[in-house]
């Protein structure tokens, strides 16, 4: 068991300079079960570990092709993690520092990702029809995406789009499909926001063309 502060963030600090997590190139991207984002292959996270009111110590580790991530001070006990919840992941990295450390403090994060060229750890839904820039729409941290901030952030409707019965279609646990119209006219000029959806990931927003 260490006993002091800067033994600990020396341990850490050298080592993480050891770790390589390589293998394959990272895509970044969670999968998803029961509306949570799950850790995968490829995943980048960020850990950061302290301990009695320390400083904490970041760390970045990619998850292997075996669902693995190796950390500093237990380069010799891979961490196996596909699968898990972030709460999950952050529970096991914590007993496992417990064997080193008393009462670690860890944090596990989703790494960061180009939202213009990747895909988001929590996410994405797809939005399509008549969009300006149809396509994967990625889901915020926060998990509050609606029909309408999906809308701008695919760019708005185009002018000939029928505002009135947006099609939101989900699929259900037991793979059977969900459909659900939304009328963003009567949101916007209502304020009727409780009928703006909240979408989940793998949701499909289809906006269709106006019937003159």
């Amino acid at each position: 068991m260490l006993s002091g502060c800067e033994s600990l963030l020396t341990l850490l600090n050298d080592d993480a300079k050891k770790v390589d997590n390589s293998g394959f190139e990272s895509s970044n991207i969670a999968s998803w079960s029961d509306g949570k984002a799950r850790v995968k292959p490829g995943v980048l996270l960020q850990v950061q570990v302290s301990y009695a009111g320390s400083k904490p110590v970041e760390m970045a580790a990619q998850v292997d092709p075996q669902g693995r991530i190796i950390l500093p001070y237990m380069l010799r006990e891979p961490i196996h993690c596909d699968g898990l919840t972030l709460e999950e992941t952050q529970f096991k990295i914590h007993k496992a520092y417990q064997r080193y450390i008393r009462q670690p403090q860890v944090t596990v994060h989703f790494g960061p990702y180009d939202p213009r060229t990747g895909v988001s750890p929590y996410g994405f839904v797809t939005v399509l029809g008549e969009i300006v820039n149809p396509g994967p729409v990625n889901m915020p941290p926060t998990m509050d995406l609606t029909v309408t901030k999906a809308l701008q952030m695919a760019g708005n409707t185009k002018p000939f789009a029928n505002k009135r019965n947006v099609l939101v279609t989900r699929r259900a646990k037991d793979g059977s499909l969900i459909r659900t119209e939304v009328d963003i006219i009567e949101i916007g000029e209502k304020g009727r926001i409780d009928k703006d959806i909240i979408l989940k990931p793998g949701d499909v927003v289809y906006v269709r063309e106006s019937v003159l």
